[in-house]
């Protein structure tokens, strides 16, 4: 079994201080991915941000405080990716890879369009390159999960309010066709719908209001899998107990062996 979790941490060091380290030692996952680090990594100087037992990967914005994403891995990668070729937003820290033989993970962080227009023209700039990238993933021998917060819901099944957000980013018209594209046209596979087609199923909520308690959140975090490994999908979780993040941390196991 090969068990892969993605969180964004909305600030790393704020995660471990909620615990997140130690659930996730409990979890034994064989890698972790995780987004919007808002660290250096120069900073992360205490023992628990380069778990034991892990290879670990960081890629830092070039603005302080901002962005990043970083892996944990049980098997030691064959190579480390932390670019996908825009250098705008490669300066934000928001693709890593590590290709471990046979299986490449990624960690990416898609920016939010929320705070005006300026940065949902970026995020639109980032659609277009990264479906370029995909694009060449697919053409890859080796089989792909792309974990990560998309800042995406795709479908009305995907937000509690879907009707009043129809406006907002996040919900765009523009970016859920996109997000058919990816599926559809890409024949890329989401993975946590294969195994769970239940509404309500959410990994974010605002901070604003009650969303919380409520359940009026997003689903906008996913592992996002190339085709040859629908089939190998056991099982999902998303973890709610406790709380790490405004976030949730998103589980999947696959029937893939490193051996393989």
């Amino acid at each position: 079994m090969f068990r892969v979790i993605s969180l964004n941490a909305n600030g790393i060091r704020a995660a471990a201080r909620k615990g997140f380290f130690e659930w996730m030692a409990q979890k034994k996952p064989d890698v972790v991915c995780i987004q919007e680090t808002k660290a250096q990594e120069h900073q992360l100087t205490d023992p628990c941000f380069s778990p034991k037992g892990y290879h670990c990967f960081y890629e830092d914005a070039v603005k302080k405080g901002y962005s990043g994403t970083a892996i944990y891995s049980k098997i030691k990668p064959k190579k480390v990716i932390r670019s996908f070729g825009m250098q705008e937003f490669d300066d934000e820290g928001r693709y890593l890879e590590v290709q471990l033989g046979g299986i490449n993970v990624v960690s990416t962080y898609l920016p939010s369009g929320s705070s005006g227009d300026i940065r949902q023209e970026a995020k639109y700039r980032f659609l277009d390159g990264f479906m370029n990238h995909l694009q060449k993933v697919r053409r890859r021998r080796s089989q792909t999960i792309l974990c990560g917060d998309w800042n995406i819901a795709h479908k009305q099944i995907d937000i509690k309010n879907w009707r009043p957000n129809q406006k907002n980013s996040g919900f765009l018209p523009e970016e859920r066709a996109w997000m058919d594209e990816v599926f559809d046209r890409e024949k890329f596979v989401d993975a946590f719908r294969v195994v769970n087609d239940a509404a309500e199923q959410y990994t974010w909520w605002s901070n604003r209001g009650r969303a919380w308690d409520n359940n009026v959140g997003w689903r906008l975090d996913y592992q996002v899998i190339t085709p040859g490994l629908r089939e190998q999908i056991l099982r999902t979780d998303i973890y709610k107990t406790e709380r790490f993040s405004d976030h949730a941390p998103l589980t999947m196991d696959y029937d893939w062996d490193h051996d393989d």
